[in-house]
């Protein structure tokens, strides 16, 4: 029997279970129904059954999650109407909805901005009306969010605000300001409408005006309160501050006063609003509030809504074209008989009611013709003004495209005439410089030229004054001895000149191999010729004053002279030969000279060509990998939406650490950009970081989809969204580096932004509990650790054969430079054990101090993140030991390129960095063996500096002319 009564309540309780199902799925479609009814394209005003019945919804589920969930999928963007109308009826929820609405509405602010900010952008009259009403909605939300005391529709007591005021003056202060800049919002709003609303569509009752003065009724709703409690609080605010404080609270009272009476009275005269609203009228001045007692003037502006409102009325046009004369008579019959019930066929006293009624009724017919006239009046002015405003928005826009074309045609053209001018200023400034040189060059050449000639003149001249001697000499045998003297101090003078040009021409091959040498040391040769010629003019001194001697005794020499012609003229001979040396010396010293110059020149064309092609290929490295970093970006960004990629998953922990090591890439990143803006020479510090942060990178957003597969739909889509974000943000950034004018300002800001929020997202995902195999995990920090040390020592060993190897197998500049690399290749590998080793110390350090009375394994599995980073960094180490030192037995063999060495030395050093950083993240600030770990990182460092100066020494040396090309090889095969 229990069981038989038991059926009929189960079967109730189904039905009941239906029946909610039914009447829930009637109303979403009610509430569907309504909001597709009152949010359209129509240039008509939102209806007022279905804005009652969208705020009926709401207070039926008691929220606004229906009206979101449709509204959400409206198509905004697409009409600025619809945005509008949107607007309007979001106002109308948030004032007259459940109070639960406020809190939905928090969700979707960005939402609300994002269409306000995309209309803002846009010509449009509607366009510019939908920006500034989503600040006013966005600010009407912040403000009920911030003040909940305040509801939506701003109907609170005096108490009530007293309350929410306090007594502290600093909160009053505040309020008032809030309170001052909402009512900047709605009285912004009603001014740009009203500007919108010129003289040719100033009658209130046409659909377009309507549908644009619709919301101003929720706004004079709003205003009357807002100014009522401004003036209460400005009252309270002078009870509490000095007037010269409130000075400036005072003037902005003020301008919004004149506003808002301004805007009170231009709606009070518009027929639209009379049927709908019955608004305050202001006082001619604003409140004193210098005076206390003022207050008591106040009077509070209260807005009337009309209680009842027909349901189904459509808004009444002034003008009816579409009424037609045939109508009057049946309008006069149902008139007639309402009022005096059907004829009867008897004639009394109501006939000259009847008649009355009829004048009337040709009075009303002669109203309507003079108002259809006025209609067509009124049309046909519209469409002249339309058509006059269409065709200056046409003129306007053409003229903005060939504005537009013409600003960029002078912006090409001052990018070339600016380029123009800085390379003929640099011409210039090379010419000047070359032109000075070559001038300075010229002068001391003509100045030692012009001594050398004195100093010929002078011995020529000598020579002269010796022959005139010698001829009035006479042979005396007397002075036989005194000749003889006389001949030994001639030849003596004439080896003494010889010695003197002998000692110029060394002076001056001297000051020429210097000019070779150094051009700079002119100046020192200069002087040098000055003091020769000092000595040459004391000589010439000498040589004069024994000339006079010489003279006071021809008399007694002339005799003895004639005997010695042979003699002298077998000198002057030899005097000749000389001075044909000299000039010939000279000759050769200015071909040199000429030479050198030409040298000079020739060498500082090719110094400036070489240091431009560096600058060039350097920058065609940078530019090549920027495009490499692009389309690994971009590749990992097609995986968002490749439908072959739904079936891959990934955990948040592995995101994480993904997401982790990209963002800390971001800081090699900025220094290599800051490196290679300093020194455009060496892009070698940029093109590794981003390498290693577009791998990075897009690691973390292939792997954020595939996290987004196991993901919640809302998180899923969050992720989705920012991965695509950063994916954005970082090409950004890489186009940025693609041009020289934007690529020094290049910042990271945004991309870290998004890898941040990648992070958060990924932390939100995270399991609270890990499933870890303890013995697993810990076991593998140990053998990763030992293998790391295994691959260093192999790899010593490695380079220890290949350094005997070298010397058996080469010598020369050749051997020179292969010990200088694998020397500073083995004191890397040396300086990265110790690294390794001191890394295991504090590894062990941490878990002693960490695990308490826990094992090893347990503290590597509570702390898996950590662990895994060890793992990775440590397998990174031994794989960078390896690839190492493959490139330098390459580089040895003459089978690889030394960008091979560098590449791989600068990757060894990030992987060391990486595992500094696992290792110190849980390790005490005061541990002695972080100390050694960071000495032993900056060791590191250094020594992978070393490796990359003697590699490029080395290459300079073998390779004098030739400069580094990486051109032939992607990023990809460098990197292997």
């Amino acid at each position: 029997m229990n069981s038989i009564k038991s059926v009929p309540a189960r079967v109730l309780s189904r039905r009941a279970g239906h029946s909610l199902e039914a009447e829930r799925e009637q109303f979403d479609k009610n509430q569907a129904i309504s909001i597709s009814k009152a949010i359209n394209t129509q240039e008509a005003p939102v209806k007022e059954k279905h804005a009652r019945r969208i705020i009926l919804g709401t207070h039926h589920e008691k929220g606004a999650f229906t009206f979101w969930s449709y509204a959400i999928g409206l198509p905004l963007p697409s009409s600025s109407i619809l945005s509008w109308k949107f607007c309007h009826v979001l106002h109308k929820v948030l004032r007259d909805g459940h109070p639960n609405v406020l809190q939905d509405c928090q969700r979707y602010r960005s939402n609300i901005r994002e269409v306000g900010d995309l209309w803002g952008h846009l010509h449009d009259r509607y366009g510019q009306l939908v920006s500034i009403y989503t600040r006013l909605l966005l600010t009407k939300i912040s403000f009920h969010a911030k003040h909940p005391e305040f509801p939506a529709g701003l109907e609170v007591s005096d108490e009530v605000l007293e309350k929410t005021a306090g007594t502290d003056v600093n909160n009053i202060f505040q309020l008032t300001v809030e309170l001052f800049d909402y009512l900047d919002c709605e009285l912004k709003l009603s001014e740009s409408v009203f500007r919108q609303l010129n003289t040719s569509m100033a009658v209130s009752q046409m659909s377009a005006v309507q549908c644009r003065l619709a919301p101003l009724i929720q706004v004079i709703q709003d205003c009357s309160h807002l100014y009522h409690y401004a003036v209460k609080l400005m009252f309270k605010l002078h009870s509490c501050l000095p007037a010269d404080t409130l000075q400036g609270h005072r003037d902005r009272f003020h301008e919004q006063f004149r506003s808002l009476k301004n805007f009170f009275k231009k709606a009070s005269d518009m027929l639209y609003f009379k049927r709908l609203i019955q608004i305050p009228r202001l006082p001619e001045s604003p409140p004193n509030f210098l005076r206390a007692s003022a207050l008591a003037e106040h009077v509070k502006p209260v807005v009337v809504i009309p209680e009842e409102a027909p349901e189904d009325e459509e808004p009444e046009n002034l003008i009816e074209i579409s009424t037609t004369s045939t109508m009057e008579p049946q309008v006069t019959s149902d008139l007639f008989e309402q009022t005096f019930g059907p004829p009867n066929g008897i004639r009394d006293d109501r006939d000259a009611q009847i008649e009355s009624l009829k004048r009337e009724v040709d009075t009303l017919r002669a109203e309507m013709e003079k108002i259809k006239l006025e209609a067509q009046r009124y049309i046909t002015q519209l469409k002249a003004q339309v058509n006059s405003l269409e065709g200056e928005v046409e003129e306007q826009r053409k003229q903005k495209q060939k504005a537009l074309v013409d600003n960029e045609q002078l912006r090409d053209e001052l990018e070339r005439l600016q380029q123009a001018k800085q390379d003929s200023e640099r011409s210039l400034r090379l010419c000047a410089e070359a032109e000075k040189k070559a001038n300075a060059t010229e002068i001391r050449y003509t100045k030692l030229k012009e001594k050398h000639s004195e100093l010929i003149n002078t011995h020529a001249e000598l020579l002269r004054k010796n022959a005139d001697t010698a001829k009035q000499l006479t042979v005396t045998q007397q002075s036989q001895e005194e000749v003889a003297r006389v001949k030994e101090q001639l030849a003596f003078q004439v080896e003494q000149v010889k010695r003197e040009a002998e000692l110029k021409l060394e002076d001056q091959s001297m000051q020429m191999e210097q000019l070779r040498q150094e051009l700079e040391a002119r100046r020192d040769e200069l002087d040098q010729a000055q003091r020769s010629l000092g000595h040459a003019k004391q000589a010439g001194t000498e040589l004069s004053a024994q000339l006079e001697i010489l003279q006071a005794e021809k008399e007694q020499l002339r005799r003895s002279v004639s005997e010695k012609e042979c003699e002298l003229l077998s000198v002057h001979s030899l005097v000749q030969e000389k001075e044909l040396q000299l000039s010939q010396e000279a000759d050769k010293a200015s071909r040199e000279i000429c030479e050198l110059q030409g040298r000079l020149q020739e060498k500082f064309s090719q110094e400036q060509s070489l240091q431009q092609k560096l600058l060039d290929e350097q920058f065609s490295i940078l530019q090549e990998t920027v495009r490499e970093a692009e389309g690994i970006l971009r590749d990992a960004m097609a995986k968002l939406d490749d439908p072959l990629h739904v079936r891959c998953t990934s955990s948040p922990d592995y995101l994480l650490s993904r997401a982790e090591a990209a963002l800390e890439s971001t800081d090699a990143l900025q220094n290599g950009h800051a490196q290679y803006v300093a020194s455009m020479a060496d892009a070698a510090a940029l093109v590794g970081a981003l390498a290693l942060f577009a791998h990075l990178t897009a690691d973390t957003i292939v792997n954020g989809s595939a996290t987004s597969h196991l993901a919640p739909t809302d998180n899923a889509d969050r992720l989705m969204e920012t991965c695509r974000d950063c994916g954005q943000r970082s090409l950004d950034y890489l186009g940025e580096l693609k041009d020289k004018q934007t690529l020094g300002h290049a910042e990271l800001g945004d991309v870290r932004r998004a890898l941040r929020g990648i992070l958060e997202l990924a932390q939100e995902l995270r399991p609270k509990s890990l499933d870890i195999k303890q013995e697993e995990l810990g076991d593998m920090v140990e053998k990763e650790m030992a293998s790391t040390s295994a691959a260093i020592e192999d790899a010593v060993r490695r380079i220890e054969d290949m350094m005997s190897r070298a010397r058996n197998e080469s010598s020369g500049i050749k051997l020179e430079v292969n010990e200088r690399i694998l020397n500073s290749c083995t004191d890397l590998m040396k300086a990265i054990r110790l690294l390794v080793m001191t890394s295991t110390n504090l590894q062990k350090e941490i878990v002693e101090s960490g695990r308490g009375a826990a094992t090893t394994q347990e503290f590597y599995a509570k702390n898996s993140r950590w662990t895994e980073g060890l793992i990775s960094a440590s397998k990174a180490v031994g794989w960078g030991a390896t690839q190492l030192v493959e490139a330098a037995d390459r580089v040895v063999l003459q089978t690889g390129k030394y960008e091979e060495l560098i590449v791989c030395s600068h990757e060894i050093a990030a992987s060391t960095a990486q595992l500094v950083a696992a290792s110190k993240v849980k390790a005490e600030k005061s541990s002695r063996n972080l100390g050694k770990l960071q000495e032993c990182s900056r060791n590191v460092n250094e020594m992978a500096a070393n490796v990359v100066a003697s590699t490029r020494s080395g290459q300079e040396q073998i390779e004098e002319k030739d400069t580094m090309d990486f051109s032939g090889m992607s990023l990809i095969k460098l990197k292997k």
